[in-house]
């Protein structure tokens, strides 16, 4: 039941967070013309602030991760997530054609499920007493 109920809050932090990275690069493109790649990754910073507040006060609420860690854990995964949302962003608007919102949003898609599996497992995982090995929690 853990796992549902994170699962769900997950899921409201990242359509927030999403939410946030779109405007944004919705108003860096068409509001600042800036180059899409570019906008991306400015949205994605913004949205980043969002993304780390709401997952560990809410989605992995259980953690036992000192701030700083998870922190720079999480800033990892953003990191990670962030070269997936580009790579995406690229393939879909330089090799296909496509808007450029399209690949935004394909982006965000499948950085978000690298998102859930480096947050659960890794970012904000729980430590067995004594030792800083993370063990998830289900």
């Amino acid at each position: 039941m853990r796992m549902l109920s994170s699962g769900l809050l997950f899921l409201a932090v990242g359509l927030a967070a999403a939410v946030v990275h779109f405007a944004c690069f919705w108003v860096f493109t068409r509001g600042a013309s800036l180059n899409p790649l570019l906008a991306n990754a400015l949205a994605f910073t913004v949205a980043f602030a969002v993304s780390f507040v709401g997952h560990r006060r809410l989605s992995f609420a259980d953690h036992d991760q000192p701030l700083l860690q998870s922190l720079r854990r999480f800033g990892v995964t953003a990191l990670l997530g962030l070269l997936t949302s580009e790579g995406v962003l690229a393939l879909v608007w330089h090799a296909l054609g496509w808007p450029d919102w399209m690949g935004v949003v394909m982006g965000q898609g499948v950085a978000a499920v690298q998102t859930f599996v480096l947050g659960r497992w890794w970012a904000f995982a729980r430590t067995h007493p004594g030792t800083d090995q993370p063990q998830a929690t289900p």
